[in-house]
């Protein structure tokens, strides 16, 4: 099993920029799915962004596409989702999951009830 710990998030004003991390230990994410969700207070946690295993591929949320840029960094065993023109919506805690099984579609990911979470990282964009 994989420990996933984010970081970088943060308060922000609309217009901003911030860049969240998610550390792997335990294993390596090569080969794994990995993306971003996120979950506002009262609503349920939303799907953001998610990269293939080989990191060839991308797939973003609508509300996110143009905005948000996920990458992945192997040889620091971590992903990045770079945020851009950030907005008051955008506040969420954002969570860091990874797909449990190897090689898998990228598209899929979102859907799977199966995956390794990080803490969260708290996102608050003001108006």
């Amino acid at each position: 099993q994989v420990q996933l710990v984010e970081s970088g998030g943060g308060l922000v004003q609309a217009g901003g920029s911030l860049r969240l991390s998610c550390a792997a230990s335990g294993r390596t994410l090569w080969g794994y799915v990995t993306g971003w969700f996120r979950q506002a207070p009262g609503k349920e946690r939303e799907f953001v962004a998610a990269i293939a295993w080989s990191g060839g591929s991308t797939y973003y949320a609508d509300s996110v596409k143009g905005r948000f840029t996920i990458s992945r960094d192997n040889a620091k065993n971590t992903v990045i989702l770079q945020m851009i023109s950030l907005k008051p919506e955008d506040t969420a805690v954002y969570y860091c999951a990874a797909d449990v099984q190897q090689f898998q579609s990228v598209t899929d990911f979102r859907f799977k009830t199966e995956k390794d979470w990080g803490q969260g990282t708290q996102v608050t964009v003001s108006g």
